[in-house]
């Protein structure tokens, strides 16, 4: 009997997304030297998890069903769109998100604001998402094979 845990596709996606996230919190601790447990389940950051995913979704399908099918096709365009979105139009979000915080903590200095801070870490550089998307790609063949 065939359970979820049989699709090799699928779990190439999701052990992508696992190792990108645990590369992420050992990144931090060298880089900074603190653990950020935190890491493990949050969004941007070096390597990007959501271009690990979508690439090894794509690759493994490609590996799977072969790179000339239709559910290649579905998951290689996926995975442009999200990489896209990721350096592109959440990048911007991140960016924006900073200068509105230092504009409101230059507007309330001294003063208390009660409002919460925007999330300033949405975003991916380019060399997140490359390097997400290389990780995603050997992950997706690796287990595909």
């Amino acid at each position: 009997m065939k359970t979820i845990l049989d699709n090799r596709v699928l779990l190439a996606a999701f052990i992508a997304w696992l190792v990108a996230q645990a590369s992420k919190t050992i990144y931090e601790l060298i880089r900074y030297r603190k653990l950020r447990f935190n890491r493990l389940v949050s969004s941007g950051g070096m390597p990007s998890s959501h271009s690990a995913l979508v690439t090894a979704l794509a690759a493994s399908t490609g590996r799977v069903t072969g790179i000339d099918s239709v559910p290649f096709a579905i998951a290689f365009v996926l995975a442009a769109i999200v990489m896209y979105d990721a350096a592109g139009v959440r990048r911007a979000v991140s960016i924006q998100a900073r200068i509105l915080n230092q504009m409101i903590d230059e507007a309330f200095q001294g003063k208390p604001f009660a409002e919460k801070r925007l999330r300033e870490l949405i975003g991916h550089t380019p060399i997140q998402v490359i390097v997400g998307g290389l990780l995603g790609i050997g992950i997706g063949l690796i287990m595909a094979g």
